[in-house]
């Protein structure tokens, strides 16, 4: 049997989509080089793999394939099953991908949907998408597996735990039971990498060198943000599931030899859970003698002097902090629960070791107000991390915020093209309208540039002087967020 595995093709005149692998699925600009891992993907097809089925993979994202392209590949390997993953802004275009499919791979091919949208795990969904068979609920590789497994012994599928199944003799839908998360990530094949344009995924936090390689050594989340989409839809709980540090290290040492790796990045949900673990992990990174710089996607209050200063030895670059907001209150009204006065002194820290560090913030969380926002900003200038990036708060449907927004009618738009959480605000707060996010997130930016080059210029003057010289149209792009 032969098993197809796609992330589609996604754009927009001047921009390429960024879906599979991206917790935020958005638009980049065509001069960008950014590219996620598609890890559940690669994943899936290392878990058929094992199996022993006939797999193959287009990532017509990261190929930046045509739909003729994408079509003619497709219909090339002549599959029987083909599965998408999916997102909420594309799902408009997934679809009609999807259905275009069918009408070229015929009817007897079947269409397999997955991802973090939750408003196809429905029974609804599929009988107003009659080209659609099966919707895979959540982290969806073993019961991709299974449902194979089936097919290839030409039993039913109908009863596959974790799915919404068309039954074809009657054309009903079917919704079964949940499926219970995999607990031993042990259990999981390494990511099939050789199925995947590997020269082609870049994310490179802090100015880590490139090519880079992405990695996981966990699963999920054990904090309760109600904004985050992975841990409420694609995992359904605040579960925790860490890798055996041997085999996460192995991996890496491995994906550096055959590929030639220049450094390697930890994409995580939340990286740094267990300092056991965590100084394990340092040691045995110096152990395999890697020497490569790297970086990870880590949380500031379960950071300390000694695993910072371990990391730092292990070779670790730059991380990323999720802060969200710089007002106590709002990160607690979050779910967060994280300690802002740490936040300060771990990044004075982290900075102090000469590791280099990007924060994160967003607008629209629950008491959201222009002064709130201010004192966002005031937080995020006077930490001074060496990178951040401010956002929109842009809640999917399946997670706690779009219930409760929803709830008190917050909820101003389902277009999902819009939940880009990038310019458009489709939500508004208590005492902020969409437009007033909007505005907040202008002005970030703008205190943000002047902040910068003010540093610059005290530490740079020449330089940053030829370069405002040079690029004015940049910087007046920038500045007023065009």
């Amino acid at each position: 049997m032969k098993i197809l595995l796609c992330n589609s093709p996604w754009y927009k005149p001047g921009y390429y989509g960024v879906r599979a692998g991206s917790r935020w699925p958005h638009f980049e600009k065509s001069v960008s080089n950014y590219m996620p891992f598609p890890f559940f993907l690669a994943y899936a097809a290392a878990s058929l793999e094992k199996a022993g089925f006939d797999v193959s993979v287009i990532d017509g994202i990261a190929e930046r394939l045509s739909m003729d392209e994408f079509y003619a590949r497709l219909l090339n390997y002549k599959p029987q099953l083909v599965v998408y993953e999916v997102s909420t802004p594309s799902i408009e275009h997934d679809l009609a991908v999807a259905k275009e499919t069918k009408e070229k791979c015929g009817q007897d091919v079947l269409i397999v949907l997955c991802g973090a949208h939750s408003s196809m795990y429905n029974t609804e969904f599929i009988k107003n998408h009659p080209f659609v068979d099966i919707v895979i609920q959540g982290e969806y590789e073993l019961a991709l597996v299974e449902i194979v497994e089936k097919l290839s012994k030409q039993e039913s599928f109908n009863d596959v735990a974790g799915t919404i199944v068309r039954i074809h003799k009657t054309d009903d839908v079917k919704m079964n039971e949940g499926r219970p998360l995999c607990k031993d990530l042990n259990a999981f094949p390494w990511p099939a990498r050789h199925l995947f344009p590997m020269d082609k995924y870049c994310d490179l936090p802090g100015g880590i060198p490139a090519p880079s390689l992405q990695v996981w050594a966990s699963r999920g989340c054990p904090y309760h943000c109600i904004f985050c989409s992975w841990p409420q839809i694609m995992y359904g709980s605040s579960q925790y599931r860490t890798r055996d540090v041997d085999d996460t290290v192995n991996e890496i040492a491995w994906c550096v030899e055959k590929y030639g790796f220049k450094s390697y990045y930890f994409d995580d949900d939340t990286f740094n859970i267990g300092k056991e673990r965590m100084l394990k992990l340092c040691q045995k990174i110096k152990e395999k003698n890697l020497n490569l710089p790297w970086a990870i996607m880590a949380r500031a209050d379960n950071m300390d002097e000694e695993i910072l200063s371990a990391m730092a030895d292990a070779g670790l670059y730059s991380l990323k902090y999720g802060v969200e907001s710089g007002v106590q209150d709002i990160v607690n009204s979050s779910g967060k629960s994280l300690n802002l006065d740490k936040v300060k002194s771990v990044v004075k820290y982290t900075k102090g070791l000469g590791i280099k560090v990007h924060l994160t913030f967003t607008f629209g969380l629950p008491g959201e107000t222009w002064d709130s926002v201010k004192k966002t900003i005031d937080f995020a200038t006077k930490a001074d991390p060496d990178t951040l990036q401010f956002s929109i708060v842009t809640p999917f449907p399946g997670s706690k915020y779009y219930n409760a927004l929803e709830e008190k009618g917050y909820i101003l738009s389902k277009n999902w093209q819009e939940y880009d959480g990038y310019k458009t605000a489709v939500i508004r707060t208590d005492t902020l309208s969409n437009k007033d996010l909007e505005a907040a997130l202008k002005l970030a930016n703008r205190r943000w540039l002047i902040h910068v080059f003010f540093k610059n210029i005290k530490a740079k003057p020449l330089e940053t002087i030829k370069y405002v010289v040079l690029n004015p149209v940049r910087i007046y792009r920038n500045f007023f967020n065009k």
